[in-house]
């Protein structure tokens, strides 16, 4: 009935679409296996792709010739830019997604490659041959043959679902959750642990009065995801809409807290951190009065809506009544209740660098099996397994990105070397060269090596050829080009900047805090005319290296040399209780742990890119 297939990917959520399309892209016969071929790629939580870091990994997902960024681009309704305010490494990607047309397209990307096959079943166990994964049983007891076998499994092992005092089984909500492999799994040998999530109700957006909200449009011109031209940035977007919670929602809340499956310990999973349900903000943030609650549509036709900031698995009268008491929800219609999610998950400390486990070649963990939280951190763990199931099965040297080479390599090295106890979240503030690290370098950065490995397009690299040579030219121009004060200083002026007194290069301009690139037009004709020529993501990537040069230079020199201390041995005896700079934290992990080298004392957890560097400077280095 089935043939023996290179690669079968159990879970067809955005880990397991992302393996499926790599793998099968480079060459490998995939078989994807789902329980549900209708929820392919389904956003189960917010209909949102990308955010603070996450929009750099899609970024860097694309960059490599993923399907997310595309796919983003293909069935946005809103994009934004976060963090413009800030400097160019927080600079962060955005979008609001139709989540039925996302779906539809991932599916439908999928079936476009004649090396995917699919199979609608759950998957009941990993078949084993010695410490060699050889295939998967099913629950219908077929046994598939493959060379490799990659789970990204999200949060259906053993899924328990909580409403109030409600509980039952399920992995997401009116779906079943999966048997079988944590058993089997823990009986090999491997750790196991619990993680909760939770999601918010979902409401008729007909039943909201909008006029009581803040309307959150997108960016008046918006950008996209991929690298690739193809698709066009909106012209229309739909509006999102801000509002708060008050005293009176807070009190209601409360009435339900005695029912609460978070505070009465029917809950043992631990929950993300950075996206606490609401009724955790309630008793942790005592103090404050109100909330935010963002009000978002799920699609371009659909008038369901996703009430961001108001995740929570009190019983459904007591959300319900709570929900009534917001600000222009007076009237609200909901469609389901919100609910929390008890699932298992494998520390992710048992896994190679390739995301391959330590205990049975050829078995690969991607999502949320790791501990992961998020659509964009699954994809990329997604796509790091199908390329290197496919590598190793052809016998090729496996594919790492370091931590200076991309927010993936940050990601997979803290799961690898640092382990997690609570759901991961990427944050900017975990890269220690995000300067580098930006979502507009993510093609220079990874395109090649995506290239080199057959999964980004001959386009692709041309289209970064282009690029690279676009901004080089437009560096020299700036450089080149001089203006006169009396050119200049009528609008430096106006900028609030101090005029020059002697023919300046633009370049030096640009690298005031006043100036940005859009305005140099003002400056003259000629600029003008010269700058008509380059595209705008080459102005934005040139002012943001001429604008950041001496920093962008300090980075590339640490990391230079980050790299180079990666094997500087430390001695046993050290006393780091002695070394009065490093963090309280840092001097307990070290002196348990006693790591070999600077390089296994940077993955602790604990120990901070700040305490390596006071490391280094201890060791005259």
């Amino acid at each position: 009935m089935f043939e023996k297939y290179d690669v079968i990917v159990v879970g067809a959520g955005h880990a397991g679409c992302e393996a499926a399309h790599a793998a099968a892209k480079m060459g490998s016969k995939v078989l994807l296996a789902t329980m549900n071929m209708n929820t392919i790629a389904q956003m189960s939580c917010n209909p949102a792709m990308g955010g603070v870091a996450k929009g750099q990994i899609v970024r860097e997902i694309d960059a490599l010739g993923g399907c997310s960024g595309i796919i983003t681009d293909q069935t946005m309704i809103q994009f934004r830019m976060l963090n413009k305010s800030k400097g160019p490494a927080m600079w962060s990607p955005r979008a609001q997604s139709d989540r039925m047309r996302f779906a539809e397209t991932w599916r439908l990307t999928l079936e476009a490659n004649p090396n995917v096959d699919f199979w609608q079943e759950m998957i009941s166990a990993i078949i084993v041959e010695g410490h060699v994964v050889t295939g998967v049983r099913t629950s219908l007891g077929i046994d598939i043959k493959s060379r490799s076998v990659i789970l990204t499994n999200g949060t259906f092992l053993n899924g328990l679902i909580h409403i109030g005092n409600k509980q039952f089984g399920g992995g997401r909500t009116g779906e079943s959750a999966a048997f079988g492999i944590t058993e089997q799994l823990v009986d090999l040998g491997f750790s196991a642990g619990r993680m909760k999530t939770g999601t918010p109700p979902r409401v008729d957006g007909r039943s909201l009065d909008y006029e009581k909200m803040q309307e959150q449009k997108g960016d008046k011109i918006p950008e996209k995801f991929s690298y690739l031209p193809d698709n066009q940035p909106l012209k229309n977007q739909k509006s999102c809409w801000i509002t708060h919670t008050n005293g009176a929602v807070h009190e209601q809340l409360q009435l339900g807290f005695d029912q609460s499956p978070m505070f009465n310990g029917r809950i043992k999973g631990l929950g993300p951190r950075y996206c606490p349900s609401i009724e955790d903000k309630i008793n942790r943030f005592a103090d404050r009065s109100q909330h935010q609650i963002f009000v978002e549509p799920e699609g371009w036709n659909t008038v369901e809506v996703y009430v961001n900031g108001f995740s929570t698995s009190l019983p459904e009268e007591i959300q319900y009544k709570a929900l009534k008491l917001i600000n222009g929800f007076e009237n609200v219609k909901m469609f389901r209740p919100g609910y929390a999610i008890e699932y298992d998950y494998f520390p992710p400390t048992q896994l190679n660098l390739t995301l391959e486990t330590q205990l049975i070649e050829n078995l690969y963990f991607a999502g949320q099996i790791n501990g992961t939280t998020g659509y964009e951190e699954a994809a990329c763990q997604g796509l790091m397994a199908g390329i290197n199931a496919h590598l190793k099965n052809n016998s090729q040297d496996p594919f790492i990105i370091s931590r200076s080479e991309g927010y993936i390599g940050v990601l997979i090295d803290d799961l690898i070397n640092k382990g997690t106890d609570e759901p991961y979240r990427m944050f900017t503030s975990r890269a220690e060269y995000r300067l580098l690290l930006r979502q507009d370098n993510a093609d220079q950065r990874l395109t090649p090596k995506g290239h080199a490995l057959g999964l980004a397009s001959d386009q692709r690299l041309a289209l970064l050829q282009a690029k690279v040579d676009e901004t080089a030219a437009l560096q020299r121009y700036l450089k080149s080009e001089k203006i006169l004060p009396s050119e200049a200083n009528t609008y430096l002026e106006q900028c609030g900047t101090a005029i020059i007194s002697e023919k300046t290069s633009l370049a030096q301009l640009l690298k005031r805090p006043q100036l940005a690139i859009d305005g140099l037009p003002h400056l003259s004709e000629n600029i003008k005319t010269s700058l008509k020529e380059y595209p705008r993501d080459v102005q934005e990537q040139t002012e943001i290296v001429i604008k950041y040069e001496s920093y962008i230079h300090k980075e590339e020199q640490q990391s230079k040399k980050q790299l180079s201390m990666e094997t500087l041995p430390l001695k046993n005896e050290l006393n780091y209780q002695k070394i009065n700079s490093l963090s309280s934290e840092a001097k307990e992990k070290l002196t348990k742990f006693r790591p070999s080298t600077l390089g296994q004392a940077s993955r602790i957890s604990g120990v901070s890119p700040a305490d390596i560097s006071i490391l280094m400077v201890y060791l005259g280095r």
